[in-house]
C-alpha cells in the first residue's frame, strides 16, 4: 500500500494569504477533496498547519514557508512505504483514478499536461529520499525531481488544474 503526502503549507499569496486547504469545494474543503482521492493510501501525511482532521499525520516544513521541496522532505520523514503519492492541496480536478493511473506505472511518474506537474506524482520513496538535498528550503522542486526521469502520465481534461488566483477559485 502506498503512502500519500499532501502539501498544504503554501502561503496562498495570490489569493491574499488565504489557507487553500480550508477553501470550500463541493460539500467540504479542498483538503477534504484531496484526502478523498488518496483513500486507501497509508500513512497519509498532510504537510501544513494542523487542522482537526482525523486519520492523518501532520508535518510542517522547516522553516514554515520553506517551499514545496521543504514540505516534501517533512512529509517523507513519516513515510517508509515503497511508493508515495505526492499531491498539492489545491487540485480540485484530481480523482482516485488519477492516483491509480500514476501508481500503475510502477515507477516514478508525474501527471503531464504539456508540462510536468511536479506536485502530482507517484514516486519510489527511496528515490525521493536519495534525491533530497541536505537543505531543501527554497530549492526548486523540478530541479531535484527532474533528474529522476519520471514517466509522464497524460492528464485528462481538468485534472491538472490548480487554485492560485481569485479567478481559479471562482471557476470551481
Amino acid at each position: 500500500m502506498p503512502a500519500a503526502i499532501i502539501l498544504a503549507g503554501g502561503q496562498g499569496s495570490r489569493l491574499g494569504g488565504v489557507d487553500k486547504a480550508a477553501l470550500r469545494f463541493g460539500a467540504g474543503t479542498l483538503l477534504d477533496h484531496v484526502l478523498s482521492v488518496v483513500d486507501g493510501c497509508a500513512p497519509v501525511v498532510v504537510v501544513g498547519p494542523e487542522k482537526d482532521v482525523p486519520g492523518v499525520r501532520w508535518a510542517r516544513e522547516d522553516p514554515p514557508g520553506g517551499g514545496p521541496l521543504a514540505g516534501l522532505a517533512a512529509g517523507l520523514a513519516h513515510v517508509d512505504t515503497e511508493f508515495v503519492v505526492v499531491l498539492a492541496v489545491d487540485q480540485p480536478g484530481l480523482t482516485p483514478e488519477t492516483v491509480q493511473r500514476l501508481l500503475a506505472v510502477g515507477d516514478n511518474a508525474v501527471l503531464f499536461d504539456g508540462r510536468q506537474q511536479w506536485l502530482t506524482g507517484a514516486w519510489r520513496t527511496a528515490d525521493l529520499k536519495a534525491a533530497l538535498p541536505d537543505d531543501p528550503s527554497g530549492r526548486a522542486l523540478r530541479a531535484v525531481l527532474g533528474p529522476l526521469n519520471p514517466v509522464k502520465v497524460a492528464a485528462r481534461p481538468g485534472e491538472a488544474r490548480d487554485v492560485d488566483t481569485p479567478e481559479d477559485l471562482s471557476n470551481l
